[in-house]
């Protein structure tokens, strides 16, 4: 019973502000790990709810909707990805303080910028920089907005030596953000872009006016070094997705134990779409350069498949030897052959990078992390997966 309510209040975030249910029908779900009804994050690179159905279940609906609004907004704010560096719990309320005040339906003992003496419409940082005093860099994850008075050298400005009227609590899980720092603050923009742009298209466009300005500066950001955010989803790939191989035995035990030295080695698909709709020679030599460079920079195993309708080559790529080929294989693009090659190798890839403008059937989901890598012109197939736009 409790799994349809999730559903339900989506359902009802699609009637009344489709924006919003668009965006969590895009997100990556799990189980919540505590007593939190929900936890927004970014893990292993995607944008992940976790939900706890019993504790959930038992709030009201408009409650339920105004949380699922809370982590939207986290997410676009990208307040996980930026809390690197911070006093954990101080960076944690000032996140609640810099959104809660325009959110309908959250409950009465929700943070917000008047529980500290705080005027409304800040941002995070600024809270940030009012309420957290200087602190040990050792005292990260501690409590931080404190309680003893400053003295007039240091901090000045609104609030400045007041108390907080409480410290406050939030009723989300901000522990699960941890998981966000492993992925760097590029890529994590880039996936959650991804994630709006999808929204945005399925809601036929209408933004809440709230949300408007923020939606379109992430949708039409500066130029983005996509070498970069393809070399971050490569590393992103290697921490979750490396396999282990024994490569020595013990001397100490005159060789009748395994030793402990291991060499992790991160296994990478890489479809390369050769329909004449990206016959491009210059995005392509661009493509396989980068490439190169990150077999050549690591240990890495790359497995080129290059594709249109069908499977027409394959190729094994890796060390300092490495060369890619140019190949057009000409006709009309289907994206399904690429996947149905990636479930069928030993060991199974860790990620999965296509090359393509994306304009063909593609299955419905993946259980691969996989990074479409778009020609100017080119169209994400479907919702999952992070897209990147390669601009030579």
């Amino acid at each position: 019973m409790t799994g349809r309510v999730l559903e339900n209040a989506v359902v009802r975030l699609l009637k009344d502000r489709p924006f919003y249910g668009q965006f969590i029908l895009n997100l990556h779900r799990e189980g919540g790990r505590g007593e939190y009804p929900l936890g927004v994050t970014i893990r292993d690179g995607a944008p992940t709810l976790a939900v706890n159905e019993e504790s959930f279940s038992l709030l009201a609906s408009g409650v339920q909707e105004a949380l699922l609004e809370h982590c939207v907004k986290h997410l676009l704010h990208l307040h996980m990805a930026r809390r690197k560096g911070r006093n954990q719990h101080g960076w944690d309320i000032c996140c609640d303080l810099a959104i809660n005040p325009s959110i309908d339906g959250m409950p009465t003992d929700a943070p917000r910028p008047a529980d500290f003496r705080q005027p409304e419409g800040m941002a995070a940082e600024e809270y940030y920089a009012l309420l957290v005093p200087l602190f040990d860099t050792g005292n990260l994850s501690g409590k931080g907005i404190g309680t003893a008075d400053r003295d007039t050298g240091g901090h000045t400005g609104p609030g400045a030596g007041s108390l907080p009227v409480r410290q406050g609590e939030g009723l989300d899980d901000h522990a699960c953000w941890q998981d966000a720092e492993s992925t760097p603050l590029r890529l994590a923009e880039e996936m959650v872009r991804s994630v709006a742009r999808e929204a945005r298209q399925k809601s036929d466009g209408e933004v809440p006016a709230d949300l408007r300005d923020l939606v379109e500066s992430l949708l039409r950001p500066a130029a983005i070094p996509w070498r970069q955010v393809l070399r971050q989803f490569v590393a992103t790939a290697g921490r979750v997705g490396r396999r282990s191989t024994w490569q020595r035995e013990h001397r100490r035990f005159q060789h009748d134990t395994p030793g402990v030295r291991k060499r992790h080695r991160l296994n990478l698909l890489v479809g390369i779409d050769v329909s004449d709709s990206t016959n491009s020679a210059e995005l392509r030599e661009s493509f396989a350069l980068e490439l190169m460079q990150i077999a050549r920079g690591r240990d890495t195993q790359i497995t080129a498949v290059y594709a249109n309708s069908r499977v027409q080559r394959v190729e094994n790529l890796r060390g300092s030897g490495v060369q890619v080929a140019c190949y057009h294989g000409g006709g009309f693009t289907d994206l399904r052959p690429l996947f149905d090659y990636a479930k069928t190798m030993r060991p199974l890839p860790a990620a999965v990078i296509y090359l393509t403008d994306g304009i063909g059937p593609a299955p419905e989901s993946m259980e691969f992390p996989t990074l479409w890598v778009l020609t100017a012109e080119g169209e994400k197939p479907v919702p999952w997966g992070v897209e990147l736009r390669l601009e030579v």
